[in-house]
């Protein structure tokens, strides 16, 4: 099950604001929690476990799953031991996040700690590192993996290597998770902030493309906002998104009659299987309004992302439903009903044959 997840830093926020930020996301169906425990030191430890305590112990009434970023490090730090993860669960976790890791017999030890927690890996580093725990005889049920998040602008995650290194822990059948980052949050773990994302191309979009785009990979399970506080707007945008299904963003012609507006907002539409260059098809809507005089009113040249309708004068082609991949002249017989959002037009090439999509009307 795919989820959505917020990041809260004790050391940063008072815990009255992160109550507060976690009530307003459990309002909105987000069910994870990440929190940073990377710059602790052991003078801090009783301060650290009293705060992150009450924190995590209202997460976890709200229904929240909290995972805790640590370091060897920390573990040092801390003065724990990879074979007593005991702490961890003292403070309420449901998991440890290890952002740099061991050797790999000593994480794959951790799977089976007692206190059940779960042991998530660091996807973004590229190396053989998964598969060097599972050469440990992990127990891969235990084991999760989360990208980094990256403050410091240009330094994000290459697509490439994004899809690389998380296509390894898919292949394993292990659950990914990666972050967006908040236009209207400033606060994370560290002093640079210049936005936080896993993926560089992501630093300016807007919050629900990110998102969007991360699930439309295929290849990500939970989508996390990696710095706090995001707006209720925010949130509330985010929640509306089916994590399952590609939907667009789009602004509609103010004259676009009822049945083109009904046929774009609230028909089922899927890609045909035999796809075209220039145009995604969703033909189900011609069958159902067969007979349904479509008249013209905006034959104006199209471009990519507009959204098309035909008109009758397409004979048994009239009422489909198309979207433009490139440039194309309007024979006259084409409706311009309106257009994909700039920003959602990146989603278009992730519309494979017979895959679901639907459009969500926005006003720009």
């Amino acid at each position: 099950m795919r989820k959505f997840g917020i990041s809260v830093y004790p050391n940063h926020s008072s815990v009255e604001d992160i109550k507060e930020y976690m009530d307003l996301a459990a309002k909105y169906g987000f069910s994870r929690v990440f929190t940073c425990l990377l710059s602790v030191d052991k003078e801090d430890k009783k301060q650290i476990v009293a705060d992150f305590s009450e924190t995590i112990a209202h997460a976890t009434a709200l229904g929240m799953e909290v995972i805790a970023d640590i370091s060897p490090k920390v573990f040092d730090e801390l003065g724990i031991s990879y074979d007593d993860l005991s702490f961890f669960k003292e403070i309420g976790a449901d998991g440890i996040r290890l952002d740099m890791g061991f050797t790999g017999n000593e994480e794959s030890i951790m799977t089976f700690n007692p206190q059940e927690l779960a042991i998530e890996l660091n996807i973004s580093s590229g190396t053989r590192y998964l598969e060097n725990i599972l050469s440990y005889q992990a127990n891969a049920a235990k084991l999760q993996g989360c990208h980094n998040f990256y403050p410091h602008r240009y330094t994000g995650l290459s697509y490439e290597h994004f899809i690389e290194t998380t296509t390894v822990y898919k292949k394993h059948g292990i659950s990914t998770a990666a972050f967006v980052n908040s236009p209207s949050a400033t606060i994370g773990p560290w002093p640079v902030k210049e936005g936080l994302c896993t993926l560089e191309m992501h630093r300016e979009w807007p919050i629900t493309t990110q998102a969007k785009h991360l699930w439309a990979t295929d290849l990500i399970d939970d989508v996390i906002i990696a710095n706090a506080f995001a707006s209720e707007e925010e949130l509330k945008a985010l929640s509306n998104i089916d994590p399952y299904k590609i939907t667009l963003d789009c602004v509609l012609r103010d004259d676009i009659p009822e049945i083109e507006r009904k046929i774009v907002l609230e028909e089922f539409h899927f890609n045909r299987g035999d796809i075209s260059d220039y145009v995604i098809r969703s033909t189900q809507s011609r069958v159902k309004y067969k007979g349904h005089e479509f008249k013209t009113f905006n034959t104006e040249e199209m471009h990519t992302g507009d959204i098309l309708i035909e008109s009758s004068l397409y004979a048994h082609y009239a009422g489909e439903l198309q979207i433009a991949l490139l440039p194309m002249e309007n024979s006259g017989k084409t409706n311009v009903v309106g257009h994909i959002t700039e920003a959602d037009q990146v989603l278009l090439p992730y519309i494979k044959p017979w895959q679901k999509f639907a459009f969500h009307e926005v006003r720009e």
